[in-house]
């Protein structure tokens, strides 16, 4: 991967076939972050809702079940193609797009609801993908969007080497949980606050910050990481109001 482009695409088209196979029942996901972010949205039925960054969408056909019209959108090719396999007949539309770019395809004063689960982490500068959001929102409509937990992801050296808690720093790490070889994966991690301003100065008001719990169900099928997680959370999960 060249070293200043986006990790997005290169993460996931190293191993798109074993995350979209394993990711549905992952603990992690399953058990833990997609229940919290699903809590956020409410009941979506009759809405116009963008899933940005979809993966092979698990969420974007849930969302189609519930009654949603829902557009979707991801940067890796692999990962389209597994959320229009997945999506297939339930009227979603698929796109492959930059969450780093503007989304020129889509239309000012869309959507009622906009859910992007797991992938603004690997956008260096959050602000002009919340500009963008908040341009293809309807008035009044509502961001929820999952993130790993900046303090979680700033304890660990590996994340954070040796900078501050207060700057924004680029880290690879290799995944273990979708066999081998382990992929290598780049993300951001930054401060709190980097993310809360960068959503109040681009027309978003905050209605809901969650630093979520694993389900009870997870106690059972993967104790040691419900054990982990009841002690310290490993994501934050936000809702916000276009203004």
């Amino acid at each position: 991967m060249e070293e200043n482009a986006l990790p997005g695409r290169a993460n996931y088209s190293q191993f798109a076939d074993r995350y979209a196979q394993s990711v549905p029942e992952k603990p992690h996901n399953a058990l833990y972050e997609r229940p919290a972010t699903a809590a956020l949205l409410g009941d979506v039925s009759g809405y116009t809702v963008l899933d940005a960054g979809c993966g092979p969408g698990i969420l974007s056909a849930k969302l189609a079940a519930d009654g949603a019209r829902v557009h979707a959108f991801d940067v890796t090719p692999a990962m389209v193609e597994f959320a229009q396999a997945r999506c297939a007949g339930s009227g979603v539309e698929i796109a492959l797009g930059d969450l780093g770019q503007p989304l020129s395809w889509l239309a000012n004063e869309t959507f009622d609801r906009i859910v992007c689960s797991l992938a603004l982490d690997y956008v260096e500068t959050l602000a002009p993908t919340f500009a963008e959001f908040h341009r293809v929102a309807k008035p009044g409509a509502l961001l929820v969007f999952s993130m790993a937990h900046p303090m979680r992801d700033w304890i660990d050296t590996r994340t954070r080497g040796s900078r501050s808690y207060f700057e924004t720093t680029r880290f690879g790490l290799r995944w273990g949980g979708f066999g081998e070889p382990k992929p290598y994966v780049e993300a951001f991690r930054r401060p709190l606050a980097e993310i809360v301003n960068g959503l109040t100065e681009n027309g978003w008001m905050l209605d809901r910050l969650i630093e979520p719990r694993p389900a009870p169900e997870m106690k059972t099928v993967a104790p040691a990481l419900y054990d982990e997680l009841e002690l310290s959370p490993a994501f934050i999960c936000v809702r916000a109001r276009r203004v």
